[in-house]
C-alpha cells in the first residue's frame, strides 16, 4: 500500500464536448493560487451570496447607477425613476413613458439622463426637476448614453449615428453635433467610453473615436483602430479591468467572450465554453456585470435564455458556473458599484441584493457549492481507494439550525463521469472543531474514477487540499 499522498483532485477545466476529455465543474466557487504555498499552492473559496436590500415586488429593475456626489443608487423599475439610500428607502424622483426594456443611465456630475430606446429624461440632482428631452436635435429611438468631457453621447437605434448633448447641459442639443460609425455600415448597438475613448460597438465591428478638441462636434474616428468584432448582446458589455468584457461576434457567425485589449479584443473564453455557449439557444439575450472582492476582478455573464451563468476571475483567468437554487443560473441579472458595496437585481423580480462575501445564501435560500474533479485513471490496473481526505476550513458550524454540524457530500463517478453513485457525509466541524478532518474510508475502486463534492450548508466554504491513500502504486 502506498503512503498517503497530496491529491491535485480539482483543476481548472470545464466539460465540453466530451465528459471523457474532462469532467470538471466548479459551482459557486473560485481560486486562490499561492505563490509561497505555505499550506497549499491552491486554495477553493465559496462565491459571494445575496442579502436582501430593496424589494419592489414583482417584475426586474431597468436599469441601475450610483451618484457618487449625494451617495444614493438611481434605478428604474416598471415606470418609475427612483433615488435608493444607504438604508434602502427608496423615493420616486419620475416618471417615464414606458413600463418595460432596458435602459441605460449615465450622468454628469449633476444631471442624470436615461434613455430607454423610445425617449431621453434629466433629472436634475440639484433642483430635483425630472423633465423629458424635447429638443428637437435629440435623437430619436435613444437606445445607449454615456458621458465623455462634458457632453452626453447618445447612440440612436438601427443607425450608426450617435449625437453629443450641450457642455454639461442634457436638455439642449446642438443640430449639426452628430457623426456615424463609418468604418463599416453595421448598425450601432452600444455606445461607452473607456478611458477617455469613444467605443463604439457595432453588430460585427468596433471602432474608436476621440475628442480632438475642434470646433462644433469635436469627435474623429482614430485611424487604423477598426477592430473586426462587434457586440452580440447589448447588454452583455461591462467595465472590467480597467477596459471593457463582452459577448463578441464577427462575420465568420459564432460568438466567444472578450475583453479590449487596447484596440484589440482579447480572447478570455476557452474552446471548452465557447462550445458550450454556441450551443446555447439563445446568446442575444445575454446580461452581464463585473465586481471586485479581495483582489479578484470577476465578470459575470448570465444567458436567461439558456438559463446559465458564468463568472469569469480576472485574476486566475479561472471561469466558474455560478447558480441560485432550483435554477441553473444566478440569480443577478445586473449590478451597480454602491459606496463600495456590489448590489445586484434580481432577474426574476423588484428585489436588490448586496452581494456579500460573509453571506451563504441567497437571501436565505441554499446555495449549493460543488466541484467535480479531475479523471483518476490507470490503463491496465484498478485503482484502489481506501481513504479520501478533504482539508476543509474546519470548526466553521453555525451556533444553532441548519448548519450547527456542517456537512460535505461526497460521491464518486466509475463511468468516467458520466454518473455518479450515493452520497456519503462527512463532518466540517461543529463551532470550535478547529482539527476536524473529513475523511471516506472505503471508497471501493476503479479504471476511471471522478470525484463530486457538494456543500449546502450556510457555512464559510473554504478548501485548502486533499490528500489520499491509493494501493497498487497508481496514484
Amino acid at each position: 500500500m502506498a503512503d498517503q499522498k497530496s491529491l491535485s483532485l480539482f483543476g481548472v477545466g470545464i466539460q465540453g464536448k466530451s465528459p471523457k476529455a474532462t469532467a470538471q465543474r466548479r459551482l459557486n466557487c473560485y481560486y486562490d493560487f499561492s505563490k509561497d504555498g505555505d499550506r497549499s499552492k491552491v486554495t477553493i473559496h465559496g462565491t459571494p451570496g445575496l442579502e436582501l436590500f430593496v424589494d419592489q415586488g414583482d417584475t426586474p429593475w431597468r436599469g441601475l447607477k450610483e451618484f457618487p456626489k449625494n451617495s444614493n443608487l438611481y434605478g428604474v423599475h416598471r415606470g418609475t425613476f427612483y433615488e435608493i439610500n444607504n438604508s434602502g428607502t427608496v423615493t420616486s424622483r419620475g416618471t417615464l413613458t414606458t413600463t418595460s426594456g432596458d435602459v441605460d443611465i449615465e450622468h454628469n456630475g449633476t444631471e442624470i439622463a436615461i434613455v430607454d430606446g423610445t425617449a431621453g429624461w434629466i433629472y436634475n440632482t440639484g433642483t430635483l426637476a425630472f423633465t423629458q428631452i424635447t429638443d428637437v436635435d435629440f435623437p430619436a429611438n435613444p437606445r445607449s448614453i454615456a458621458f465623455n468631457n462634458g457632453r452626453f453621447l447618445v447612440g440612436k437605434g438601427d443607425t450608426g449615428e450617435f449625437y453629443g448633448s450641450d457642455l454639461y447641459a442634457g436638455l439642449t442639443w446642438t443640430a449639426g453635433q452628430v457623426a456615424t460609425a463609418e468604418a463599416n455600415p453595421d448598425n450601432l448597438v452600444r455606445l461607452a467610453v473607456m478611458q477617455g475613448i469613444v467605443c463604439l460597438f457595432g453588430d460585427f465591428t468596433a471602432e474608436f473615436w476621440t475628442d480632438t478638441g475642434s470646433a462644433g462636434f469635436p469627435y474623429a474616428r482614430i485611424p487604423g483602430a477598426a477592430l473586426e468584432w462587434g457586440l452580440a448582446s447589448r447588454r452583455s458589455l461591462a467595465p472590467f479591468e480597467n477596459t471593457f468584457s463582452f459577448l463578441a461576434r464577427n462575420r465568420m457567425g459564432q460568438v466567444k467572450i472578450a475583453k479590449l485589449n487596447g484596440f484589440q479584443a482579447e480572447t478570455i473564453s476557452n474552446p471548452d465554453l465557447d462550445y458550450l455557449i454556441n450551443n446555447y439557444s439563445s446568446t442575444s439575450d445575454a446580461t452581464a456585470f463585473s465586481y471586485m472582492l479581495g483582489g479578484h476582478p470577476f465578470y459575470q455573464i448570465n444567458f436567461p435564455g439558456a438559463g446559465h451563468s458564468w463568472l469569469y476571475d480576472g485574476l486566475t483567468k479561472v471561469w466558474s458556473e455560478v447558480a441560485s437554487k432550483e435554477l441553473t443560473r444566478h440569480r443577478g441579472e445586473l449590478a451597480a458599484n454602491f459606496l463600495s458595496q456590489t448590489i445586484v437585481a434580481d432577474y426574476s423580480n423588484g428585489r436588490l441584493y448586496r452581494l456579500k462575501p460573509d453571506i451563504y445564501a441567497d437571501n436565505g435560500e441554499e446555495l449549493a457549492m460543488e466541484l467535480i474533479g479531475k479523471h483518476l485513471f490507470s490503463h491496465d490496473k484498478t485503482i484502489r481507494l481506501p481513504t479520501l481526505e478533504i482539508l476543509f476550513e474546519s470548526g466553521v458550524g453555525l451556533a444553532a439550525g441548519q448548519g450547527s454540524d456542517p456537512q460535505v457530500m461526497l460521491s464518486f463517478s466509475r463511468d468516467g463521469g458520466r454518473s455518479f453513485g450515493p452520497e456519503r457525509w462527512a463532518s466540517m466541524g461543529k463551532a470550535g472543531e478547529y482539527l476536524k478532518r473529513a475523511r471516506w474510508r472505503q471508497n471501493g475502486r476503479g479504471r476511471d474514477v471522478v470525484v463530486k463534492l457538494r456543500i449546502t450548508d450556510p457555512v464559510k466554504r473554504v478548501i485548502v487540499g486533499a490528500n489520499w491513500v491509493a494501493e497498487e502504486g497508481i496514484l
